[in-house]
């Protein structure tokens, strides 16, 4: 199968499948759509890897990552993560593929090209959304062994390696009403990612439980959306005394932005972080956090991976469950709040 004839299929110039096939610019979004969807369709693959043999090896896993690369480095978890996968990755002579992309959409493109050029042995899929159109994409076009980082109920036919998070949830609503705070509120990242519903419906489920009022307010992970969300609820008529953050970033910010309004934190306000950090360690206070262990998590993921690609069955493998790490930002609730 060439080039060729994909573009007589498609019905547009060569060089446009060429522009197309190689992730460059030159071709609108519906063109390379298109034209990713006949090569799909015929089974294209590089000249090269065309005449590998079925079982050649690259020795590389993948991972696609929708990020602004601006900001990845200040994302201690997905650091953490990495290093995780590569001690059991560079044991075995394996490397490991990241792809950095602006969207969703060159999420998928990139991984038609690496399913197609065989340019990976499997990939680690993270950031799962509510039908994730990755996850459906990779069971209709099997032969890319893959492994979903995410909660089982959103890998549909691929394996997984999941943490508790609703369990995680559940908790910091307990530990903060146990402290008699009346009034939380949880400061969460995107909404169309799927353990952020998870962790979300645990907070409301839990609030409602324990008998306290709970808000949820929507960020983009970033420190800057952090910070306006905490200066938001605390501006508001009947704000809250205590803070559930989806990160360590956000929670910093949000710190910050208590201090300007001339609150203490714990003893006016109590925050509590997630996946916790070294930067959880050294802030003043320190931070309390929702902690687990994320070199170990990626390790796990990357043995995991290893089994799939080895031909292991399907199965969902809880990891953790977050835990209370219990520091200097958490404390009773103000008296009279």
């Amino acid at each position: 199968m060439t080039i060729e004839d994909i573009a007589a299929r498609a019905g547009v110039s060569i060089g446009a499948v060429s522009f197309a096939l190689n992730g460059r610019k030159g071709v609108s979004d519906e063109t390379r759509a298109r034209i990713l969807r006949v090569a799909d369709e015929l089974g294209w693959a590089p000249a090269g890897a065309a005449r590998s043999l079925a079982e050649a090896k690259t020795n590389t896993f993948g991972l696609v990552l929708a990020r602004d690369p601006r900001n990845l480095g200040l994302e201690s978890f997905y650091m953490q993560f990495f290093a995780g996968i590569e001690t059991e990755l560079s044991p075995r002579g394996y490397g490991l593929l990241l792809q950095v992309v602006p969207d969703l959409e060159r999420e998928l493109e990139t991984l038609r090209l690496w399913r197609n050029g065989r340019r990976v042995d499997g990939v680690i899929l993270v950031d799962i959304r509510q039908d994730d159109p990755r996850v459906a994409y990779l069971a209709e076009h099997p032969g890319l062994p893959t492994l979903v980082v995410g909660d089982p109920g959103f890998a549909g036919p691929h394996s997984s390696v999941w943490t508790d998070d609703a369990a995680a949830s559940r908790e910091a609503v307990r530990v903060l009403a146990g402290l008699g705070h009346r009034r939380i509120a949880r400061v969460a990242g995107l909404e169309e990612l799927a353990h952020t519903r998870i962790r979300d419906d645990a907070f409301l489920d839990e609030v409602a439980a324990v008998g306290v009022e709970g808000e949820i307010f929507r960020t983009d992970y970033s420190a800057e959306q952090g910070g306006s969300a905490t200066a938001a609820a605390l501006r508001s008529a009947n704000p809250p005394t205590a803070f559930v953050y989806d990160n360590d970033i956000m929670t910093v910010a949000g710190m910050s932005a208590i201090t300007q309004l001339g609150l203490r934190v714990p003893e006016d306000v109590s925050v509590i972080a997630w996946d916790d950090s070294v930067l959880c360690r050294h802030t003043v206070p320190t931070l309390s956090a929702m902690s687990h262990d994320v070199i170990a998590f990626g390790a796990h993921v990357a043995r995991r991976l290893f089994e799939v690609v080895g031909g292991a069955e399907p199965a969902a493998s809880l990891d953790s469950t977050p835990r209370l790490q219990a520091r200097g930002s958490t404390g009773p609730a103000p008296v009279g709040a």
